[in-house]
């Protein structure tokens, strides 16, 4: 087995911000970026990761809706980091105005590159996401710190095409490894129509990050048993990311769908 097929996608005290985040388990650190004023209220591009899709945000993106941002969640293709990054990219560039784009897991790559030189681009939301610097890997940020129990063992792999192999999590595995916290019911139904990724991806190296000169958001999920919370605070971090934390899986979107949009809706401000 090669190494790339070893893993998959996988100072202030903090505060509890209750009301803010409509989450009372979410607790706030400070981060090094400034807020915006408000203004024009901006396209909110949520963009999902492995083993998911655009569905994942369905009770993120209603309550932006029914707030009135204007809200496009697009395909990730997932079939690798540099062609689906240009893939967001040329949709980025059909979009007018202002744009905040939000991002689940293997998704944060995919925007960390997509939103480089984008003057529209007003900041970025990491919810369980990687957040990479120039030159790191998937594989590298995910175990990087222990706590994985997304193994080689966890995975389906399956070939297609000249030498390609797409990565699938395990039917008995999907519910404790990326949804522990929403009903075994409908982890079932998002294991039946999980959208895998080329394991190609998990080598393949990130470009010049968005986030050195975006502003940047972060969601961290404390049970998260995908990527570990140590190396998301690790990105979030170094980011200088304005962090959040909340009781919650790798599906964070899923299962606390309000303390999300509302982290969307302060990164929008």
């Amino acid at each position: 087995m090669t190494t790339t097929r070893r893993g998959l996608l996988t100072g202030s005290a903090a505060v509890v911000v209750g009301a803010a985040l409509d989450a009372p388990a979410a607790q706030a650190h400070t981060g090094n970026r400034s807020g915006r004023g408000s203004g024009q209220k901006p396209t909110v591009v949520l963009v999902h990761g492995a083993f998911g899709d655009a569905s994942g945000w369905n009770g993120v993106a209603s309550r932006l809706i029914r707030d009135g941002y204007p809200v496009i969640a697009p395909p990730n293709p997932l079939r690798g980091v540099a062609s689906d990054s240009a893939y967001l990219a040329d949709i980025l560039a059909t979009l007018g105005g202002p744009l905040v784009l939000v991002a689940h897991s293997y998704g944060g790559i995919v925007v960390t590159n997509a939103a480089t030189g984008n003057p529209n681009v007003k900041a970025l939301v990491y919810v369980a996401a990687f957040v990479p610097d120039q030159g790191e890997t998937l594989l590298g940020l995910q175990t990087k710190y222990p706590g994985s129990k997304l193994s080689e063992e966890a995975l389906d792999f399956r070939p297609y095409g000249e030498g390609l192999v797409d990565g699938y999590i395990k039917k008995d595995r999907f519910h404790d490894v990326f949804a522990g916290d929403l009903p075994k019911a409908t982890a079932e139904l998002m294991w039946a129509s999980q959208r895998p990724a080329d394991v190609r991806t998990l080598g393949e190296p990130s470009g010049a990050p968005a986030w050195r000169t975006i502003p940047s958001w972060y969601l961290v999920g404390r049970d998260d048993q995908v990527l570990p919370p140590a190396a998301q605070r690790f990105m979030a971090r170094r980011a200088g990311a304005h962090t959040f934390e909340a009781d919650t899986s790798h599906v964070a979107m899923i299962a606390q769908p309000a303390a999300t949009a509302a982290l969307v809706k302060r990164a929008a401000r």
